[in-house]
């Protein structure tokens, strides 16, 4: 039997399930508000619900410096290597993903970018042909690593656009700048078939959802 006690407390308990249901949307339309429109991205992740195939590993790169001995990026080709010997498979039955955060922005940025911000004196990349300071993408082209090697066996790129825009931020800074003109032009100067993603662990996530194994760099 429901005494007069209990249905206070209920009704009270309702109400207060009520209030909060108010103040989170009410939270959400003032952060909404807060973002300009058209500033972010229409993303489109549809590339990561076709990552078909038996055989699927993401190289987290967030960390990775890309110059460091052995070669980081020998491992996503170690990888397609590995199943094409043994077993006979390449893509699309072996798929191979390199995710790229902060430190390793340098390997998804064309020779245009590396030469304007001084991305091989920035991060203390030395090519390896001049042995000064890279004034271009020296991970694009070797033969076996290089990533359009690796794009023309499938292996696809992705850069993380939180970091992105927070590198934006210090370039601009350094040479005063406008970051929001920067941001852009380092989004125009990403290398050939690079995805940008809303950031670099929601992808991760995502993609490990979907049966991707993972290894970190």
């Amino acid at each position: 039997m429901t005494t007069p006690r209990q249905s206070r407390r209920s009704f009270l308990s309702v109400l207060t399930s009520l209030a909060g249901v108010t103040a989170i949307e009410s939270a959400s339309t003032q952060a909404a508000a807060q973002v300009p429109a058209g500033s972010a991205p229409n993303w489109d992740l549809r590339w990561i619900d076709e990552l078909k195939g038996p055989h699927k590993q993401v190289f987290d790169f967030a960390d990775a410096d890309p110059s460091a001995e052995p070669p980081p990026l020998r491992l996503p080709r170690n990888y397609l290597d590995g199943f094409r010997d043994v077993y006979t498979l390449a893509f699309p039955e072996v798929r191979t993903i390199v995710g790229i955060s902060g430190h390793a922005f340098p390997v998804n940025a064309s020779d245009r970018l590396w030469e304007k911000y001084a991305l091989g004196e920035r991060s203390k990349i030395i090519d390896p042909v001049t042995k000064k300071p890279a004034v271009r993408n020296i991970f694009m082209d070797d033969s076996t690593l290089g990533v359009r090697a690796l794009q023309a066996r499938g292996t696809i790129f992705w850069q993380c656009n939180i970091a992105l825009s927070g590198i934006a931020r210090q370039l601009a800074q350094a040479r005063q700048l406008s970051a929001d003109d920067v941001r852009a032009e380092l989004l125009a100067g990403l290398n050939t078939g690079v995805r940008l993603v809303p950031s670099h662990v929601m992808a991760m996530g995502l993609v490990q959802e979907r049966g991707v194994t993972y290894v970190k760099v």
